[in-house]
């Protein structure tokens, strides 16, 4: 019998330098608009917060592979739900965002959403 070793996922954390002020803003359209929307296009949303350090924020969504990454992202940045949705205020609010893509065990992911959700009261 074949053994299986550990299922990875590609995991991207995205950090987000906010306009000052604009914090809870950013949190309200993210969480009433473009979160149900990235969920409408089969993205995995793993965690999103406000950082701990004001003004920021993250988003972590994890996907098969890179490939799946660069076409999930096409298609949903590309699409006129996006671009006539949230888009503007969105990015009204964001200075600046940066990527870290890496890759962990399925197990691990499950962890950072368990932990991540759990601190902000989301389980």
């Amino acid at each position: 019998m074949p053994s299986t070793g550990p299922v990875f996922r590609t995991v991207e954390i995205r950090s987000y330098t906010l306009v000052a002020g604009q914090e809870a803003e950013f949190a309200r359209i993210f969480a009433a608009e473009a979160a149900p929307m990235l969920a409408r296009w089969g993205v995995d949303v793993v965690a999103f917060g406000l950082s701990l350090e004001a003004p920021g924020a993250y988003l972590i969504r994890a996907y098969d592979s890179l490939v799946q990454r660069q076409q999930s992202q096409d298609e949903f940045y590309g699409s006129d739900e996006w671009r006539n949705g949230p888009r503007t205020p969105i990015l009204a609010c964001i200075e600046q965002f940066n990527d870290v893509v890496l890759q962990l065990d399925s197990s691990a992911v499950q962890a950072l959403r368990i932990s991540l959700n759990a601190s902000r009261g989301t389980t």
